[in-house]
Order: C-alpha cells, then structure tokens, then sequence
C-alpha cells in the first residue's frame, strides 16, 4: 500500500488567500465609504442650485406680476379717461 505520508503544509496558502481577500474587502468598503461621501456632496450642491433657482422663479414671477398689475391698472385709467 502507500506509505502514511504527512498531509501537505497549506497554511501558507490559506494564509495568503485569507490577506487577499481581506485586502480586496477593504479596498471596496473605502471604495463605497468614497461614493457614498461624494453622493452626500453632489446632493447638497444639488439642493443648494434646486433653493437658488426656487429663489430666482419667485422673485421673477413677482416682476411678471407687478408688470401685468401696472399694465392693467394702466388700461382701466385710459378707459376711464375715454369714457
């Protein structure tokens, strides 16, 4: 029959397959700690230019407003004065 040989010493590999693969563990996790850090930076920018353009609607529809109140009001004076 075979002779009892001793089992091959493999610890080495496990060693190495267990430090790869908490390498490459680590590299993904800072990798989405990153994106998740840069998708908190681009929604405040994001609710910053939304409040911004929020701001610029309301103060042009209050000119487009104050532009159709003295146009009207310009109207009803030159209808009065016709009549």
């Amino acid at each position: 029959m075979f002779p009892l040989d001793a089992p091959p010493d493999t610890s080495a590999y496990m060693i190495a397959g267990y430090t790869v693969f908490f390498i490459v563990a680590a590299i993904y996790i800072v990798s989405l700690l990153i994106r998740w850090h840069n998708l908190h930076q681009d929604m405040t920018t994001l609710e910053a230019i939304e409040k911004e353009n929020k701001l610029k609607e309301e103060k042009l529809l209050k000119v487009e407003k104050s532009k159709t109140t003295k146009k009207s009001g310009a109207k009803k004076s030159k209808a009065v004065k016709k009549k």
